[in-house]
């Protein structure tokens, strides 16, 4: 053929499969086949045992092909057979070779005439075959037999349209030449996938059983139904010379003296038959392989440059050097030093863009939720006042007091301190249980040697643990060296003097003290949940929240306002979460019982997370909206004691102010020294401790050998990748020593395959058209077909009028393969 440097490259094609098969396919290649496709009967096996001149395929009624069969044919000095799933072991025995396909098929699909989709391979060496590989598909069939599933047409239209809808696939459609062409499923189902019919090579088998008078002349001459790759005939044996054992080669010259003795076929001699069909499959599907080389190759060395960085590390790795183990671990601990550092520096290689996380999370704990836990714990104003006239009063005793004291005074500030040392330690376990999970998430990079994550898990988890403590130890002195000395000479305090002039509402407003009324502090998307209710549910509108107001509009391109509703007097509540609810609620409300928005006494808002929710309370926190207070003290004791002393309510008063100013200043340092001092006693420790510590007690265990052992699927993926870059590389080189400048056949031109209807019509056209092929007589044409059961055919302006009386649609736009998978017929009800 003038194609030795290509054919080549089919065996090391076919070594490829073998090694992308024992690699699990890992590698996704989708390497030059030719699919044989065809009904039940057709003659498939048929055609390819008279390839191999053997008999080696099971025969047998119904569904005998249930899974598919790549079949590899190489030209070799010797004959035998090997399959993929028993290596090493060679068939010279081709009647072995049928009951191992019967065998390797029924332990998947067992008996009852199922079909798997996993291939069974097949190699066959022999001094009288081309090099080919061909896939044998499952027979068409439309009707299930026996115990075979309802659906098990679509099954098998699945497993074929997997194989040939690959673009680098060659298709054999087998159709029988007494049946009707142009109904062949075959041809439908490669025009599905080829509409172009730039990969479909024909098959006609059984002309010898063609009616008398009638013959296939103009059909292999490509003139009537023609294809762009045409049609080649064959002859193969019937099932009477089969069951008579009559061998090949003497089928095969009978085949060859039937074309040269039929008058319709002797000028075509020489194109017809199953040595020029196995001829013309192998120049086709070698000039395939060419035509895909480039993309081929291209797609290898994109694969082979993926791992090549991988597989010189592993090739340097030599588990049972000390120096090299040394070094690995050195390499490790340092790199996962610097990863750890850089979620927390937010310079990380990977961005996270679903969550928070790191150094994010944290930002949020130190400025959102720490300041929310602060101005949960104060007290509400009856409580305070309350607490105050009992002070006054136990320090007066017996007498009555004429000033105020100042041990009042002191005695609230500091019971107000000590409160603070809850939400303190609250803010250290957040920051602590962040720094745990860090460490989780970064110590993945160390999976491939458990004994050293485990053992660097548990060394940095008890450094944040020890840190965590003298970060609590801290906060506690802090907390103490408040309470240790109340400094009344403050520049921020108010002082008794100015207490008495100053409104009691003076705290809630420091907050927004310095902000601008229109200055806008949050905007997003949040959802009145308690509003639309009786209108068919909740809905969803854009917030916008000031120093003043909260708005919200029709959506975020801020045109058309809904409402606007004052901050003045609005407290924050906290809502239980609806059963099978996935918001996240909160409700706004006023403290003087006026409606918020027409009749309602509160709004409840809801977010789509955690984090939402927090960032919310946070920025109205900011805008001077607090949360709402427990009115019941711990006694039990409700409603507060009404002062009928004016004297000692003017000083209830003054004292109040005074704890206000004072705590207002304790708050603002206490929400400045916090973060610092976590940042410096526990985070900026950890990272120290990592980078400069954690090696030296990872060595100081003396078990450097036990900590660098690989896990098993470590091993297994070192040993994968290096097989794998291998067999890339060598492919690669053999593919390059070959020479692409070879002889080919050009693809023939595009011809007129409109007669082929796709997979789902109905057929048009007549079997009488094979008997007007022998005199060349017009086709003759029949009414409308039946259409097929639950497809109706496209009518209305989309379908124009055939001068054949048929419908066709306007504009048929390429056809993309079916899809596989689809919903097996309904199952019928038997009474």
């Amino acid at each position: 053929m003038g194609n030795r440097g290509m054919e080549e490259l089919i065996p090391l094609v076919n070594r490829l499969q073998d090694a992308l098969s024992g690699a699990g396919q890992s590698c996704g290649l989708h390497l030059p086949q030719v699919a044989v496709v065809g009904g039940q009967s057709a003659g498939k096996s048929s055609v390819l045992e008279h390839f191999v001149g053997r008999d080696f395929l099971p025969r047998g009624s119904g569904i005998v092909t249930r899974r598919p069969l790549i079949l590899q044919l190489l030209s070799a000095h010797t004959e035998y057979a090997e399959f993929l799933h028993c290596k090493g072991k060679e068939f010279t025995d081709f009647d072995e070779v049928c009951k191992e396909i019967e065998a390797e098929t029924r332990r998947l699909t067992g008996s009852n005439k199922g079909i798997s989709p996993v291939p069974i391979n097949l190699r066959i060496h022999s001094p009288h075959v081309l090099n080919l590989t061909l896939v044998d598909l499952p027979g068409i069939t439309k009707v299930p037999v026996g115990d075979q599933p309802v659906d098990i047409e679509y099954q098998i239209r699945d497993m074929i349209m997997q194989f040939i809808c690959k673009e680098n696939c060659l298709i054999l459609a087998v159709t029988p030449a007494n049946t009707d062409l142009a109904n062949s499923d075959a041809l439908k189902l490669a025009k599905d996938v080829d509409p172009q019919g730039q990969r479909t090579i024909g098959v006609i088998t059984k002309l010898d059983l063609m009616d008398e008078g009638t013959d296939a002349r103009h059909i292999l001459e490509n003139r009537l139904l023609p294809l762009r790759r045409g049609y080649i005939g064959v002859v193969n044996r019937s099932q009477k010379d089969i069951d008579g054992k009559k061998d090949i080669k003497a089928a095969l010259l009978a085949e060859e003296k039937f074309f040269l003795s039929h008058p319709a076929y002797k000028h075509m001699a020489e194109r017809v038959g199953t040595p020029y069909l196995q001829r013309t499959l192998n120049q086709q599907l070698t000039n395939h392989i060419r035509d895909t080389l480039p993309a081929f190759r291209s797609h290898l060395q994109s694969q082979l440059l993926a791992l090549n960085k991988e597989a010189v590390e592993y090739r340097q790795y030599s588990p049972d050097d000390p120096a090299h183990r040394t070094k690995t671990l050195l390499q490790l601990v340092q790199r996962w030093a610097v990863d750890f550092e850089k979620v927390f520096d937010g310079s990380g290689d990977k961005v996270e863009t679903v969550n928070l996380s790191g150094g994010a999370r944290i930002n949020r704990i130190f400025h959102e939720q720490f300041p929310y836990e602060l101005v949960k714990i104060e007290c509400d104003e009856r409580k305070m006042r309350r607490e105050i006239n009992y002070a006054i009063r136990n320090i007066h005793g017996v007498r009555t007091g004429l000033f105020t004291p100042d041990m009042a005074f002191e005695a609230i500030v500091k019971k107000q301190i000590s409160r603070l040392k809850g939400p303190c330690m609250k803010f250290i376990d957040m920051v602590s249980k962040e720094l745990i999970t860090t460490v989780y998430q970064c110590i993945n990079k160390l999976s491939s040697f458990p004994k050293l994550r485990d053992e660097t898990e548990r060394i940095v988890t008890n450094e944040i643990r020890e840190q965590e403590s003298k970060c609590r130890d801290q906060v506690s002195l802090l907390i103490d060296i408040q309470l240790a000395y109340i400094n009344t000479k403050h520049e921020d305090f108010i002082g008794f003097t100015n207490a008495q002039q100053t409104n009691n509402n003076k705290c809630n407003k420091t907050v927004v003290a310095g902000m601008a009324g229109n200055q806008v502090i949050r905007k997003g998307w949040l959802t009145i949940s308690n509003i639309g209710i009786m209108k068919g549910g909740a809905k969803e509108y854009w917030f916008i929240l000031t120093a003043e107001s909260l708005s919200w509009f029709k959506d975020d391109e801020e045109k058309e306002k809904k409402y606007m509703l004052p901050l003045d007097n609005l407290k924050l509540r906290d809502v239980e979460r609806g059963f099978m609810s996935s918001k996240f609620v909160f409700a706004v409300f006023n403290t003087e019982l006026r409606n918020v928005y027409k009749d309602y006494k509160w709004l409840e808002l809801a977010c789509n997370s955690l984090d939402e929710l927090d960032s919310w309370k946070a920025s109205l926190l900011r805008a001077g909206v607090y949360p709402e207070k427990v009115t019941v003290d711990g006694q039990g004791n409700g409603a507060p004691e009404s002062f009928r002393d004016p004297q000692l309510e003017r000083q209830v008063e003054t004292i109040r102010n005074l704890v206000d100013s004072y705590m207002s200043i304790i708050y603002r340092t206490v929400r400045d020294l916090m973060p610092k001092t976590i940042m410096h006693l526990m985070i900026n420790s950890v990272k120290e401790f990592i980078s400069s510590e954690l090696l030296a007690q990872l060595y100081a265990l003396g078990e450097c050998s036990a900590l660098m052992h690989e896990s098993p699927e470590q091993q297994g993926h070192r040993e994968e990748v290096l097989r794998k870059h291998a067999a890339l590389k060598e492919a690669l080189t053999v593919i390059g020593e070959i020479s692409t400048s070879t002889c080919t056949t050009p693809l023939p031109p595009p011809v007129d395959s409109s007669w082929i209807q796709p997979s789902s019509c109905s057929s048009p056209l007549s079997p009488t058209l094979l008997k007007n092929s022998v005199t060349g007589a017009k086709p003759a044409i029949r009414g409308h077909a039946p259409p097929v059961p639950r497809m109706p055919i496209p009518t209305g302006p989309t379908a124009v009028s055939r001068t054949d009386g048929l419908q066709q649609l306007a504009s048929q736009p390429t056809r993309a393969p079916c899809v596989p998978r689809r919903q097996p017929p309904a199952i019928p009800n038997v009474k």
